[in-house]
């Protein structure tokens, strides 16, 4: 089974790393630029973890092999959590290293085989192999893209030449905006009903795994603080809870800075 879906995802990984303008919005996610070093078991349980806040997961595929390193797949159950999953997490940064995300170039087997157009690998290996060397060569300048530039999930900083010099000590300030803070376990909540309890904030993020507590500020009305075990349980609550309203107001989330 294991060797069926290694020869599926190789042909994905190959057509993924082609031009993003042939590849067609649908369920399945490609992911690559991931941690090698992290043990498979655990890159594909955080995964799970991660992208479950975007829709229903039906499959999570990582191999061991050699081509297959550095690179996942995340199967969902519709084309509209994948798309909204691409656009929030494209860049962020997994284990220290940005993930790069896009649609799959091919269907899952699993999902092929649910809407009823799954066809055989030795059919579809025949029919690719028709011809494939002249769209090879025609294509073969044309599909060579450079990669984007992957920023983290608020953005990358500009390049040093970039920044306005403020003279040393004192002087014009610069109008550059504060850089947000990195990815960690605390949670920066704003916006919040002045009234807003403790128990009010507990309900909403304890439905998330790794939630340990909420520190309300009593000298600054309005703000909060929400622990998580780790940056990756954070992480899903941030995006998960994001613009929730209490009493018509859209709270603000951020990491807080340490």
């Amino acid at each position: 089974m294991e060797m069926m879906q290694q020869e599926e995802v190789a042909a994905a990984a190959a057509a993924a790393n082609k031009a993003g303008s042939e590849v067609t919005q649908n369920q399945t996610i490609y992911i690559n630029n991931l941690n090698e070093k992290v043990k498979l078991d655990e890159v594909k349980k955080s995964l799970k973890e991660v992208f479950s806040a975007y829709g229903k997961i039906v499959e999570v595929l990582a191999f061991k092999t050699l081509k297959h390193k550095g690179q996942a797949w995340v199967v969902f159950d519709n084309p509209e959590s994948a798309s909204n999953a691409i656009s929030k997490m494209n860049g962020y940064p997994f284990y220290n290293k940005p993930m790069r995300i896009q649609f799959a170039k091919t269907k899952s087997d699993v999902i092929a085989k649910a809407d009823g157009t799954f066809v055989p690998r030795e059919k579809r290996k025949r029919h690719e192999e028709k011809g494939g060397k002249k769209k090879k060569e025609q294509h073969h300048d044309s599909t060579r893209v450079a990669m984007p530039a992957y920023p983290g999930v608020y953005g990358s900083a500009p390049p040093l030449s970039q920044v306005p010099y403020s003279g040393g000590g004192g002087g014009v300030k610069s109008n550059l905006p504060e850089a947000p803070a990195p990815p960690n376990n605390i949670l920066f909540v704003q916006h919040l009903p002045h009234d807003t309890t403790p128990e009010i904030l507990q309900n909403l993020f304890d439905k998330y795994h790794g939630f340990k507590e909420v520190r309300m500020v009593a000298a600054k009305p309005g703000i909060a603080f929400v622990e998580f075990a780790d940056e990756m349980q954070s992480t899903v609550a941030m995006h998960g809870l994001e613009g929730f309203t209490i009493q018509q107001t859209p709270m603000r989330i951020t990491y807080a800075k340490k």
